[in-house]
């Protein structure tokens, strides 16, 4: 069993992402293992809408490890396979949005929705299951509105649900608002924040930062233990 990292809080504007986390209806902790801004270049301006803190958990730095031990964060921030591994591996993962901007559940659920349909299509991988449970995620957030402080949350499980959690005041609720079994789904969310075309290059760079100290101490306690 992997011991957990030595943790901090990180800070994305006025949004502080703790240290762990225990994701809505989990029983693990997660960690945190990177955090960054999302916005977009308008008119000349960069408008920041969300920070998004990505927790993963313990268990992915040994995985990771099998690859990626000893590159420099700079080698895994240019690495699409390194976060591709995040995104397929065999644990836990919560994506964290908080809002700095307003954003209405549909805006938030069309674009999400978009970009997965998209990637689906190209790949030749969409299918009428894929339809129903796209149709399904934007029944869920069709109500929904997200003020400044308020955040979505999803939790990815390694057997592919996707559980979705909303709080209005930065908290972390007990229990999931609802759980979407499609494992695809699941990993096209967190991927689009992270994956090759992600909208969080600053979440990518803290990630890959982060993870390489993590890996560097995980094997440095490896070796001293001799295993």
């Amino acid at each position: 069993m992997a011991p957990p990292p030595s943790t901090t809080s990180l800070q994305v504007e006025s949004i502080v992402f703790p240290p762990s986390v225990k994701p809505p209806g989990a029983t693990n902790t997660l960690f945190l293992a990177g955090a960054g801004v999302r916005g977009m270049e308008i008119e000349g301006n960069f408008v920041k809408f969300t920070g998004i803190g990505v927790y993963l958990e313990d268990k992915a730095i040994p995985s990771l490890a099998v690859n990626w031990k000893g590159k420099t964060a700079a080698e895994l921030t240019d690495s699409v396979e390194f976060f591709r591994d995040i995104v397929t591996g065999p644990f836990e993962k919560l994506t964290h949005i908080t809002m700095i901007l307003p954003l209405t559940g549909k805006q938030y659920s069309e674009k999400v929705s978009e970009m997965c349909v998209g990637v689906w299509k190209a790949h030749g991988t969409y299918t009428d299951a894929d339809a129903t449970t796209i149709e399904k995620f934007l029944e869920v957030f069709k109500d929904q509105n997200f003020p400044p402080t308020s955040s979505i949350l999803f939790t990815t499980s390694p057997a592919g649900s996707l559980a979705i959690s909303f709080s209005k005041d930065g908290s972390i609720p007990e229990a999931p608002d609802v759980v979407l079994e499609n494992e695809k789904l699941g990993q096209a969310v967190i991927e689009s924040v992270i994956g090759k075309y992600g909208v969080s290059p600053a979440a990518k760079e803290s990630l890959a930062s982060r993870l390489s100290d993590f890996m560097e101490e995980f094997e440095g306690k490896a070796t001293a233990s001799g295993e």
